[in-house]
């Protein structure tokens, strides 16, 4: 990807797809970010990782510790950690959600789905009086064997099982919140709900434009306003039950109408789906399925780069 000077081109920014818990996938696809791109450009890149470490695949604890070695390996790139809607609850387990800024209890969060209680058996051990809500369906043991794509559920409806045994303790043990380390506490914590970059290059028909960038894990809602949207986001305000643009699905997948009028990049995982429509970015060919690879886009160029690519050096 083009061998020149960094000081007269674009900012190169890379969005990583969700990587739920599959250590050698992220650690090829960061080599093969890191073989096409000039040195120049990937050492100074803005790396905007889109959400979804945990869960699903084996390796979650390892996934943790790649993400936050990077800083010290890496001190000119600006890395951003988004959180995922299973990167939520599995914080909300281990107890590092902020607590509503309404001054309300987790638990007045529980009544709206009260009813799918039983069918995924939330979490009933130690600490769960005061836990959100996901934390409680996250290390739940659910009923049904098989999701409705056929596959079959890895202890809980966000398949949580793997991230457990990552730490070494048993699916749905309270055990966990020993388990987990300081230091990966302290990232799970220090996730953010949305990024925002006021001005970043993309390659479009009609040439590079500079425009805004929103990242957020799975999008932002249509027909709501999307300053309040954004603000909560911001404040990370867990006093929903249930935070649409982490885990909402054909409500947030389109750009809003309000964010036309001024072009504005919205990068989204989450969907299990690589899907590029103009300025909507959705980086998820993984889906958290062992067979699938993990994508990565950058920009300017929206080259597409998997840890399955064969690459060569670019001169």
């Amino acid at each position: 990807m083009s061998n020149s000077d960094p000081s007269t081109n674009p900012r190169t920014v890379i969005c990583i797809g969700d990587i739920h818990g599959y250590i050698p996938k992220l650690q090829k696809l960061w080599t093969n970010l890191e073989t096409l791109i000039d040195p120049s450009h990937f050492n100074t890149a803005l790396v905007i990782f889109l959400g979804d470490y945990c869960d699903r695949g084996p390796d979650t604890r390892q996934v943790i510790d790649f993400l936050i070695s990077l800083p010290k390996k890496y001190p000119k790139q600006k890395h951003v950690y988004l959180s995922g809607n299973h990167d939520l609850a599995f914080s909300a387990f281990v107890g590092v959600l902020p607590k509503p800024s309404d001054g309300s209890e987790f638990k007045e969060g529980w009544k709206e789905y009260e009813h799918n209680e039983e069918r995924e058996g939330w979490f009933n051990g130690d600490g769960y009086e005061s836990m959100h809500l996901q934390g409680r369906m996250w290390a739940g043991d659910i009923k049904d064997r098989f999701d409705t794509k056929g596959f079959e559920f890895k202890g809980s409806i966000y398949d949580a099982a793997p991230t457990f045994h990552s730490y070494g303790v048993p699916h749905g043990s309270a055990d966990l919140v020993k388990a987990v380390p300081d230091d990966h506490k302290k990232f799970l914590a220090n996730m953010v709900w949305i990024h925002e970059e006021d001005d970043v290059a993309i390659e479009t028909e009609d040439g590079i434009k500079h425009c805004k960038l929103i990242a957020v894990h799975a999008g932002l809602e249509k027909g709501k306003n999307v300053e309040e949207q954004l603000k909560r986001l911001k404040a990370k305000d867990t006093g929903v039950s249930k935070v649409e643009a982490l885990s909402g699905r054909k409500n947030v997948w389109d750009i809003p109408q309000e964010l036309t009028a001024k072009p504005t990049i919205i990068v989204s995982g989450h969907h299990g789906k690589l899907h590029i429509d103009g300025l909507r970015l959705i980086i998820d060919e993984g889906g958290g399925l062992p067979n699938n690879p993990v994508a990565a886009i950058v920009l300017p160029p929206k080259k597409i780069v998997r840890d399955t690519d064969d690459v060569v050096k670019e001169l």
